[in-house]
């Protein structure tokens, strides 16, 4: 019987070390032309509220937009998946972002961060207002 069981073990250490091998040596992942417009909307929204993060930092509206700038979908046949909305307008998707997570009750500070950003492009609503 326990023979049997160092065996399994053995065996066991054999292919998972032969399958972290296999997929982290032999052949790991390649991403490939792959654009940030392509990414889905929830890590598009965090991605710009990092931004947001950034420019609440050092306070340059243009290196926030040039940052932003990836996302746009415009013109890039990659990215028309199809979705409902596309980023065609930096300052406006800036605004929904915003609006979007005062209506979801995010988290206050990220909310203000955004604020900031949107502010600063212009595009402050009433409903931001109070986050200011």
């Amino acid at each position: 019987m326990r023979t049997y069981i160092i065996t399994g073990l053995v065996t066991f250490a054999i292919g998972l070390g032969m399958g972290f091998y296999t997929g982290w040596v032999q052949f790991p992942v390649e991403y490939r032309n792959s654009h940030m417009c392509q990414l889905s909307p929830n890590y598009q929204e965090e991605y710009t509220l990092m931004v947001a993060r950034g420019f609440q930092e050092d306070g340059d509206l243009q290196a926030a937009l040039e940052r932003l700038r990836p996302l746009r979908v415009e013109g890039k046949l990659e990215c028309d998946d199809g979705r409902a909305y596309s980023i065609d307008n930096i300052p406006d998707w800036v605004q929904r972002v915003t609006e979007q997570k005062i209506n979801q009750g995010a988290n206050p500070d990220d909310i203000r961060t955004l604020v900031a950003l949107a502010e600063a492009m212009g595009r402050l609503t009433p409903v931001m207002e109070s986050f200011r």
